[in-house]
């Protein structure tokens, strides 16, 4: 399994390292367009800061287990920041999950959380953006008709084998403020835009909001692969670590055995001797 879970991280690597240049620079330009623009003039729903009363929370775990505190760690991480920000909503069930992955639908049925449907969505056989956007329709849908105010991304951000940063983004309103190059200090928007701007973020922010879901997902894909890997590497040393000791409990208990028979023998033969 430490094999398989290897060569699939390699996999999920090379899949979020082409995609964080794409993500990030769409941000990058987005940003560079409205910067000259106030809020209320952003062609689209999808930055509408409401009052936040109802709430949709995209939880993305694994399917399957053996992969150490992969899936423990972000579904505890989602309660302590529900319970911080939005406790009140939380106890009133104003709180709905979407469940990308089994194990958090799992956590979340057995607490008695209300869910989108009963089943988690299986996005993780078939990691191709055109499922994953078949989830962020679902998003879209509910924020645009104001069914919830607010929608939160969960998932574990993948910085290397050994680490992974549990994330809650939030997904939609698109907060313009964040928009932007994570690497430069500031924007440049001295541009002669065709189509105009109206028409520009039309097209690029429900592209950006989909993108950076896809993007969790990968994130969380490569973040279980390398915590399965750590975790049957562990599993293997435990393993060998038990075998030695076990040997070593048997050859004590044969060496015993066979001292035990040579002195019963050395006696059976001096009883003997002075008989």
């Amino acid at each position: 399994m430490k094999l398989v879970s290897a060569s699939k991280l390699r996999r999920a690597q090379e899949r979020i390292t082409q995609l964080r240049p794409y993500a990030l620079k769409l941000r990058e330009l987005i940003g560079n367009v409205v910067s000259v623009l106030d809020v209320e003039e952003i062609p689209s729903k999808l930055v509408e800061v409401r009052d936040v009363k109802n709430i949709l929370v995209i939880l993305v775990t694994s399917n399957r287990g053996l992969c150490g505190p992969f899936n423990n760690n972000i579904l505890k991480h989602t309660t302590e920041f529900l319970t911080e920000h939005h406790e009140e909503a939380l106890k009133n069930g104003n709180v709905k999950f979407l469940c990308l992955g089994r194990k958090g639908f799992d956590f979340i049925s057995r607490r008695g959380y209300p869910t989108i449907e009963d089943k988690s969505f299986d996005v993780l056989s078939d990691l191709s953006f055109d499922v994953v956007d078949k989830t962020t329709d679902i998003a879209f849908d509910m924020f645009l008709k104001g069914e919830v105010d607010k929608v939160y991304l969960m998932f574990n951000e993948f910085k290397n084998v050994m680490s992974q940063v549990r994330r809650a983004d939030t997904l939609l309103p698109l907060s313009v403020s964040d928009l932007g190059s994570e690497e430069e200090d500031g924007l440049n928007s001295d541009y002669i835009f065709e189509p105009g701007r109206e028409e520009i973020l039309t097209d690029l922010i429900p592209k950006s909001v989909r993108i950076s879901a896809y993007r969790a997902v990968l994130e969380s894909n490569a973040s279980e692969q390398g915590a399965r890997m750590v975790a049957m590497d562990s599993a293997t040393e435990n393993a060998d670590k038990l075998l030695k000791d076990l040997k070593r409990t048997y050859n004590k208990a044969r060496q015993a055995a066979i001292t035990k028979e040579i002195l019963e023998i050395s006696s059976g033969a001096d009883a003997l001797a002075n008989a």
